[in-house]
C-alpha cells in the first residue's frame, strides 16, 4: 500500500528526493538523538510502531532491533528505496511505504506507538500532521518526537542558507522551527495527548567544516537542492559561508556542533 502525496507537497517531496541514499550520513549525524527518542518511547517486542518521516530508515532500524513491528513512511520515494535496501542488508523485517504525513494511508488507531525524529516538523501543514499523529495512534498509545529548538544551531545553519534562497511565496507554509517551542507543540498536540518534554543536545561531528559541506550538499535535500539551483559564483559563496559556520565549532580533533532539540513524549487519550 502506498499513500498518495498531496499536490501541495510534491515540491517538498522532490527536495527530499534530491539527497537520495546519501541522506544516511545526515541520520548518522543525529544518531544520538535517535537513541534518546527510542529510549523514551520504550517500544515493546511485537508492538506496532510507525516511524514517520523515516528518511533512509535509521530510526526504524533501531526500533526493529528492539523487537517492534515497524512501519516506516516517508514523502520521498528515493529515501524509501534506500531504507528498503538498508533494512534488507541487515535482514530486518520493516514495512516501508511512501506516504504524506498530512494524509497517512493507515486506519484509525493502527499503531501502538509513533516516532518521528526531526521529521514531522517539516510537514507544510502542521495542524494536519498533528491530527494524523493522533488519528493513527491508538488510545493509550504513545508518541515520541524530536524537534529542533527554534534557536538551535540547526536553525542557525538554515539562517546561513536563507540569503541564497528565493523569496518565499506569498502564502508560505509556517516555519518548521515552530515545533522548537513547547507552547507551539502543546497547541498542536495537547488536545489529544498527555505531553511531557525533555531537552536534549545532539553533537554533529566532522573532521572539518568542508566535510560538513560535503555531507550536507550531497545528502541533505534542502542544502543539496539549494546548491544545485545556484550559479557557480553564488554556490561558492554559499559553500564558503556554510564551511565558516561549522568551522566556528572547531576543536583540536575537528568540528563538533551542539544542536539542541526537544523530545516530546505523549500518551494518547
Amino acid at each position: 500500500m502506498t499513500g498518495a502525496i498531496q499536490a501541495h507537497n510534491q515540491k517538498s517531496a522532490a527536495v527530499w528526493n534530491s539527497g537520495g541514499a546519501h541522506y544516511e550520513a545526515i541520520s548518522r549525524g543525529i544518531a544520538d538523538s535517535i537513541e534518546h527518542c527510542v529510549l523514551r518511547l520504550d517500544p515493546k517486542s511485537g508492538e506496532r510502531v510507525l516511524d514517520l518521516a523515516t528518511g533512509t530508515g535509521w530510526t526504524s532500524r533501531v526500533l526493529a532491533r528492539r523487537g517492534a513491528k515497524v512501519t516506516g513512511v516517508d514523502i520521498s520515494e528515493k529515501l524509501v528505496d534506500a531504507a528498503i535496501a538498508r533494512a534488507k542488508s541487515e535482514t530486518l523485517d520493516i514495512d516501508y511505504q511512501i506516504g504524506d504525513a498530512e494524509s497517512l494511508p493507515f486506519e484509525d488507531g493502527a499503531f501502538d506507538a509513533v516516532a518521528s525524529t526531526c521529521g514531522v516538523m517539516f510537514a507544510s501543514r502542521p495542524e494536519a500532521a498533528a491530527a494524523e499523529l493522533a488519528r493513527v495512534c491508538k488510545k493509550g498509545g504513545r508518541i515520541a518526537l524530536t524537534t529542533w529548538l527554534s534557536d538551535s544551531n540547526l536553525f542557525k545553519m538554515f539562517m546561513i542558507m536563507k540569503p541564497y534562497m528565493p523569496p518565499p511565496p506569498t502564502f508560505a507554509p509556517p516555519s518548521p522551527f515552530e515545533w522548537g517551542g513547547t507552547d507551539r507543540i502543546r497547541e498542536l498536540l495537547a488536545a489529544n495527548f498527555d505531553l511531557a518534554f525533555e531537552r536534549g543536545t545532539s553533537f554533529y561531528r566532522e573532521p572539518s567544516g568542508e566535510a560538513a559541506w560535503n555531507t550536507f550538499s550531497t545528502g541533505y535535500g534542502p542544502t543539496h537542492s539549494l546548491a544545485k539551483s545556484l550559479d557557480e559564483a553564488r554556490r561558492e559563496e554559499l559553500r564558503r559561508d556554510f564551511i565558516a559556520f561549522h568551522e566556528g565549532f572547531r576543536n583540536e580533533l575537528g568540528v563538533c556542533v551542539p544542536r539542541e532539540y526537544w523530545l516530546t513524549v505523549g500518551v494518547r487519550r
